[in-house]
């Protein structure tokens, strides 16, 4: 039965894309051929070298340890109060009336919960950067790789917490109640209060272009890119034009969903987010233990490798550690700012309650799902079923895999019909951070061109085109695309954190105050 369904699938795309099998080039060549020029371009300028290393990576792992550090590492001492914010034990401070007139109604603002802030930020970050960016951070820098990506989780979510502690302070509310927050209003807001209105403004305005950049690659292209590979694997489809009708059926999908705003994408990520996750990490915990005679020995070649890397020419522990930082800084967005704007939405009075929530994310995305993955490939190439082909690929078999085929090779290893369960995974892993991501280019887009009707369908017209494009162009046409606007971000959003800082300090300060007399 299995086998015919694969063939009934197989002969669907076929048919619908014999017209364009007709032509020289199929639809997904002539798109990627279109695409990658531009995506190179924008690669080239965003990651200009400083000392050897990209500089957005230098900008964004120093600022992740100066805020670690200024804040007394706020990532380990305030963990325990994160997890009872989300558990919803300080919540009578964010609903109590203890004031009357215009603030008590200010005690209102927000449209989500703190949990479901957490799921649709966490379900912008936990995508196939977790399946796929793991595979090829490993394919780039071997094992090690690994090491420096939860070391670059753990000093994020300093960087996390400022970020979203600012989104919340400086959020603006529509007269309908509708909430619009991120780092295009703290920056200008921010700035402006610091006497740098011009500054504020310019660095905002870049913030939104970049942060639509990113909604359209990482936040998208990227994800319906790694969804239609393990599709196309799945069902062995070879139609020249299968990722542009996969495309269009992801469109479709998320085009449904997105319609609703950020209520009907909180209702749909804080029950899919869950789940999607407890299942992923439950069958990387079967294989790893079902392997735990190999454990010491895959902690113990990634802790090796990332100090003495030999599995592949990446050249030195700094080519090993960058591969790590990026790929790292990519799956969790830390310092990207780009969470601030789901986190913005919350019910609270107190912003700094949210920058606590906010700074479990990192955690979450990289230093248990992405380490998880690491560990079912690490083991699976104990075999020494890699050979690493370079361009972010391995070969196996004579075959090439690159991003999600490696790990969906790796389960297929110890899970029967794995590659069923994880090519689920793979899709929804992709809809969630596609459905969590248009928020975030819609709000920019709104800081732009006005709040009207008008805009909000330009916006997910465009969105749903960018489906379509990842779906059909190659991996590294939209990964450097999606690289490059991710951490374009980066450079206006410390803007704001550098100028702000002090006043996530004070907010820190009353909030701990306010819930010390909780039990």
């Amino acid at each position: 039965m299995q086998f015919k369904f694969k063939q009934l699938f197989a002969a669907f795309f076929m048919l619908f894309s014999a017209p364009l099998l007709a032509q020289e080039k199929g639809i997904d060549q002539q798109i990627d051929e279109a695409f990658k020029p531009f995506s190179d371009t924008i690669s080239n300028i965003i990651f200009f070298e400083v000392l050897g290393a990209p500089f957005v990576l230098i900008l964004l792992v120093g600022s992740a340890l100066f805020f670690t550090i200024y804040f007394g590492f706020v990532n380990i001492r305030r963990f325990p109060t994160a997890i009872n914010v989300v558990r919803g034990k300080y919540d009578e401070l964010d609903y109590a009336h203890e004031t009357s007139g215009k603030d008590a109604d200010e005690n209102k603002e927000g449209e989500v919960t703190h949990f479901q802030a957490l799921a649709t930020a966490v379900s912008g970050t936990v995508g196939n950067g977790n399946i796929a960016g793991v595979a090829l951070a490993i394919a780039l820098g071997g094992p090690g790789a690994t090491f420096w990506m939860i070391v670059c989780g753990l000093l994020g979510m300093s960087s996390k917490f400022v970020e979203c502690t600012l989104g919340v302070q400086y959020r603006d509310v529509g007269e309908d109640g509708a909430i619009y927050g991120g780092p295009m209003y703290y920056i200008s807001k921010g700035l402006k209060e610091k006497g740098f209105t011009v500054l504020g403004k310019v660095a905002a305005v870049f913030f939104a272009v970049f942060c639509i950049g990113g909604s359209f690659g990482g936040g998208n292209a990227a994800q319906s890119n790694q969804a239609t590979i393990v599709l196309k694997d799945l069902f062995a489809l070879e139609s020249s034009a299968a990722g542009f009708w996969i495309g269009v059926v992801l469109a479709i999908l998320v085009g449904v969903i997105i319609i609703g705003g950020i209520k009907r994408i909180a209702q749909v990520t804080e029950k899919v987010v869950p789940l999607m996750a407890v299942m992923y990490i439950a069958a990387c915990l079967y294989i790893i233990l079902s392997n735990f005679t190999l454990i010491d020995d895959a902690v113990s070649l990634i802790i090796t490798e990332a100090f003495n890397p030999t599995a592949i020419g990446v050249g030195s522990l700094i080519g090993v550690l960058l591969v790590g930082f990026k790929r790292a800084a990519f799956s969790n967005e830390a310092g990207a700012g780009s969470a601030s704007i789901a986190h913005s939405a919350v019910k609270t009075k107190y912003s700094a309650s949210e920058g606590l929530v906010a700074l479990l994310e990192p955690f979450i995305d990289t230093v248990v799902i992405c380490t998880m993955t690491a560990l079912v490939i690490v083991i699976f190439n104990f075999g020494g079923a890699f050979q690493y082909g370079g361009e972010g690929a391995v070969m196996i078999d004579g075959v090439a895999y690159e991003g999600a085929g490696i790990t969906s090779l790796a389960f297929a290893q110890y899970i029967p019909y794995s590659n069923v369960f994880l090519t689920i995974a793979v899709v929804l892993f992709a809809v969630s951070t596609m459905i969590s991501w248009s928020y975030y280019g819609l709000q920019s887009w709104k800081y732009l061109f006005g709040r009207g009707k008008t805009a909000d369908l330009v916006y997910k017209l465009m969105f749903l085109t960018f489906v379509i494009i990842g779906a059909s162009a190659s991996m590294n046409s939209i990964w450097a695309f999606s690289d490059a606007m991710i951490f374009a971000m980066v450079f206006p959003n410390m803007i704001g954190l550098f100028f702000l800082f002090p006043k996530v300090k004070q907010e820190l300060n009353r909030y701990l105050e306010a819930i010390s007399g909780i039990k």
